[in-house]
């Protein structure tokens, strides 16, 4: 689908990111590879990838790669290994690496996802020395070596987790306290099968029957669930714990959160079979075009050949609008595989709206309602005009079989400057200014694995012959090929939200005003929020946030577990941050149940639907501000500053 990996995908990677032709040639990195290697991005693109290589293992690193070519599969390399990375200063430092084999346009590139693992090597070397060194001390010297170890091993962003024989945990350093939630007290003394997912019973007592056996335990990828519920990907290696004779008393495992860059692999995964079935997509519609020209100009000859008033004309007429369905047909598959002719051009989002507007009111019917919303006066993209109208109108088809008794449908259009919380909560968006168009109905709504699949081509949950899976696919092309991002807020009953994202092209009319400074919050001391939201990332995010700023925070993961969290808690609960849409009790319910037993507390709703759509149905009358998902960190620390008045 594109010719090159995105800068979004590529910044957004949590690793290092070295991307390699076959012939070994860089040919693209990210800023995590410039600031671990010491290079800059242009003294790197076109060398050989053996720069970063230790010179002693270049000749062998060499060879390697070459066998890679022939056989390329997703490898992880260094776990259990000594691998190691040199810097532009010669130095050296032992390393992780992932290589994934990928097809972008058409050429083959290997990514190397790269990590300094020089901490993880320094602990693992405290941890063995400490067990031999412990034997020979005096107690003096071993409080004080203990000290010392302690204080290595916390300042680890790993989990460094000690475990007895029978997986009662000994130890628990802050990298743990940090990954899983849970602090050193609640943890000491529990068995570590409390951290399993339901659907790996097993693998816990299997590794510490190896521990016991003296058997190696090689490194190894899993999953482990958090305090909170969320289940994290995680790479674990573990090793025995002996005493002074020799004898495993023991096991010491060192975990690291690799959750971020399993989810940029699963990125990967979907670009590429997105491309693939573009490019087949594309092919399949030049031939389809060439057959409907033939099939045209047979009845175009066929009209001068058939007398008039015969009743053969229908036939034709017939023919005709079957070409005019097909030809239809492939500018959608063109406009998915990005091989129609486009011809972008800075026009003003809104002013665009307002004039494809005109051709929605026959789409929709006269039992829909029609709301165009902007909240910023001028919006200005970089875009086919065309191309706009087809992602307006596909998504109006869309909304409309969503509301087959009528409804709501709204455009609602905004300028967003993207800052780091924002991007991360929506990876690979790459920080900067951009036009948010949203495009809402209040429909039958979709479950979650509908939404998974929403944008595959060829994907409908249409009845047999009533829907190509077009179109939604086309909407996904056009607005990746201008640059932007898309995503999806649906639940079954609740209607639907579509925002798109494009990059702002104010600059491009000399129109772009300088960033405002941003202006320092006032921190949140003493002040206590309840933060209700269901989807993991946003909760812990939004935790993370709002900590550093000085507020004290409670959570819970639905309505339900809020009231329970209120009813426990003795302090003011301040604020309550709520998402709307939640199974069981929502938001506007929790408020309502909430409002008794706590009448000063304050409460500012959020949500992913676009505001208009939520506003007009929950909100507005009840003078609840809305913070909109994704936020910004100034949207959301104001937002709070607002409620509290």
């Amino acid at each position: 689908m594109t010719d090159f990996l995105s800068n979004e995908f590529v910044e957004a990677f949590p690793d290092a990111l070295v991307a390699v032709e076959g012939n070994g040639e860089i040919t693209q990195i990210n800023s995590q590879a410039e600031e671990l290697f010491g290079y800059r991005r242009d003294e790197l693109l076109g060398q050989k990838i053996e720069v970063l290589v230790p010179e002693r293992y270049r000749r062998p690193h060499q060879g390697h790669r070459e066998n890679f070519a022939h056989n390329p599969q997703v490898r992880r390399m260094g776990a259990g290994l000594d691998l190691y990375g040199r810097r532009k200063d010669g130095s050296e430092f032992p390393v992780e690496i992932s290589l994934s084999p990928i097809s972008i346009g058409g050429r083959r590139l290997v990514l190397s996802a790269i990590r300094d693992i020089t901490d993880r090597k320094q602990i693992e070397e405290e941890l063995r020395r400490a067990h031999s060194e412990l034997s020979r001390r005096t107690a003096q010297q071993i409080g004080a070596y203990r000290g010392q170890l302690a204080s290595i091993v916390d300042s680890s962003k790993d989990a460094i987790i000690g475990k007895d024989l029978t997986g009662i945990i000994t130890a628990w350093n802050k990298g743990a306290e940090r990954i899983y939630g849970y602090t050193r007290d609640e943890m000491v003394g529990k068995n570590i099968s409390l951290l399993a997912p339901t659907d790996r019973p097993d693998e816990i007592p299997q590794i510490l029957e190896k521990i016991r056996r003296g058997e190696a335990v090689e490194p190894f990828e899993s999953m482990r669930v958090t305090k909170d519920g969320r289940r994290l990907n995680v790479s674990i290696s573990v090793s025995p714990i002996r005493d002074g004779n020799g004898r495993v008393t023991g096991a010491s495992a060192i975990a690291r959160d690799i959750t971020a860059q399993k989810r940029a692999e699963e990125h990967l995964r979907q670009v590429q079979k997105m491309e693939a079935i573009g490019r087949l997509a594309g092919g399949i519609a030049h031939d389809f075009n060439n057959i409907l020209g033939i099939i045209n100009a047979c009845v175009e000859l066929l009209r001068t050949r058939i007398e008039s008033g015969s009743g053969q004309e229908q036939y034709l007429a017939n023919m005709r609008q079957a070409v005019d369905r097909g030809a239809s047909l492939t500018r959608q598959l063109l406009a998915f595989s990005r091989k129609s002719t486009v011809q972008p051009q800075v026009l003003d989002l809104n002013q665009r709206l307002n004039e494809v507007s005109r051709m929605l009111k026959p789409l929709m019917g006269d039992d829909v309602e029609i709301v165009i919303a902007p909240r910023s006066e001028t919006i200005v993209v970089e875009i086919d005009p065309g191309q706009l109208d087809q992602i307006v109108l596909n998504l109006a088809v869309n909304s409309r079989d969503a509301m087959p008794h009528g409804g709501r449908f709204i455009l609602e259009t905004a300028t967003v400057r993207a800052d780091d919380v924002f991007t991360h909560i929506h990876s690979p968006m790459g920080a900067g200014k951009y036009a948010m168009l949203a495009v809402s109905d209040n429909g039958c709504g979709m479950d979650q694995s509908t939404v998974a699949q929403i944008f595959e081509p060829f994907f409908t949950t249409k009845e047999v012959g009533k829907g190509t899976g077009l179109g939604l696919a086309t909407v996904y092309g056009i607005v990746q090929q201008a640059g932007g991002h898309i995503w999806v807020y649906s639940e079954p009953g609740r209607g639907t939200t579509f925002k798109i994202y494009l990059p702002s092209a104010e600059h491009k009319l000399g129109a772009e005003a300088n960033p405002e400074s941003e202006v320092a919050a006032p921190r949140g001391d003493g002040i206590t929020v309840l933060v209700v939201e269901d989807d993991d990332l946003m909760r812990t995010l939004t935790r993370q946030l709002l900590e550093e700023q000085g507020y004290q925070i409670l959570e819970a993961k639905d309505g339900q577990g809020a009231l329970l969290v209120a009813a426990s808690h003795q302090g003011r609960i301040h604020i309550l941050l709520t998402d709307v849409v939640m199974r069981g009790v929502n938001g506007p319910e929790l408020v309502a149940r909430l409002n008794g037993s706590r009448p000063d507390m304050k409460t500012v709703y959020m949500s992913g639907y676009a505001g208009e759509l939520i506003s007009r149905d929950v909100i507005a009358s009840k003078g609840i501000p809305l913070l909109e998902k994704p936020f910004t960190r100034g949207g959301l620390l104001e937002i709070l500053n607002q409620a509290l008045g």
